[in-house]
């Protein structure tokens, strides 16, 4: 496995980590997040190049920039299945907040900031090639950005064995798709939402198709209350499929 124990460029997330791992952990300059997370995910996406099938624990969504980069260095080009209860679709026109984890499947997709997507050499993805799946807490503008991009979305429950793009696949989970009730300790918790079993049985569904060449784990903030319980969710949602046990 992977770890890249930070969020945002900040080094926040060791405790957090789920196995044993090879650590990223290069020096990063100062200056603004985006030129620091540059610096940061072209390290990771070396270290992915060179792993057939990489194993991801990351503290940001932002870090799939730097997996699909990897990917794409060694010669695949992957279409992207995305767990998460966020769009993380917004450009700079259109996010309330300015945060730049709120933007990374935008960037992929050559939308708004695009820093990070050129210090990683990435390649944008055509909006068909991106399925977003279990997302219920998408900002006004976003849903337009998504539309207009035709990026597709699923519920968690209704993700079928036909609705992946067809290729490789990269897979990417973002835990705060899961329920709050089992999953309290991320810094953007969206109400409702599926149960860590629902999320685990949809995973298990992508992965039975034999096409996945990566898989990319957002894991919980050990800093907030609930992490207790958030790890114990993580471990029987990624178990096997993220880490041996």
């Amino acid at each position: 496995m992977i770890f890249v124990p930070y969020f945002i460029g900040s080094r926040t997330r060791d405790a957090a980590r789920l196995a044993p791992a090879d650590v990223v952990e290069p020096a990063l300059p100062g200056g603004a997040p985006q030129v620091r997370l540059g610096v940061l995910y072209a390290e990771l996406a070396r270290r992915v190049r060179e792993q057939p099938e990489p194993r991801i624990q990351v503290g940001d969504c932002v870090a799939s920039l730097g997996v699909l980069a990897g990917l794409q260095a060694r010669g695949l080009d992957p279409a992207i299945v995305w767990f998460d209860a966020h769009g993380d679709f917004n450009t700079w026109e259109t996010t309330p907040s300015g945060f730049l984890g709120g933007m990374p499947l935008a960037m992929i997709a050559g939308l708004g900031e695009q820093t990070i997507v050129d210090a990683v050499e990435l390649t944008p993805l055509a909006g068909a090639r991106i399925l977003l799946v279990g997302a219920r807490d998408i900002d006004s503008g976003e849903d337009a950005n998504l539309e207009e991009a035709g990026v597709r979305q699923v519920d968690v429950e209704d993700l079928g064995p036909h609705d992946p793009p067809g290729g490789p696949l990269y897979l990417h989970l973002d835990c705060d798709v899961v329920a709050i009730e089992e999953m309290p300790a991320v810094n953007y918790p969206a109400a409702g939402g599926p149960g860590a079993a629902a999320v685990r049985q949809a995973l298990e569904r992508v992965f039975a198709s034999g096409r996945v060449v990566a898989f990319s784990f957002t894991g919980w903030d050990p800093n907030l209350p609930g992490a207790e319980v958030s790890e114990a969710t993580a471990r029987a949602l990624t178990a096997g499929l993220l880490y041996e046990p």
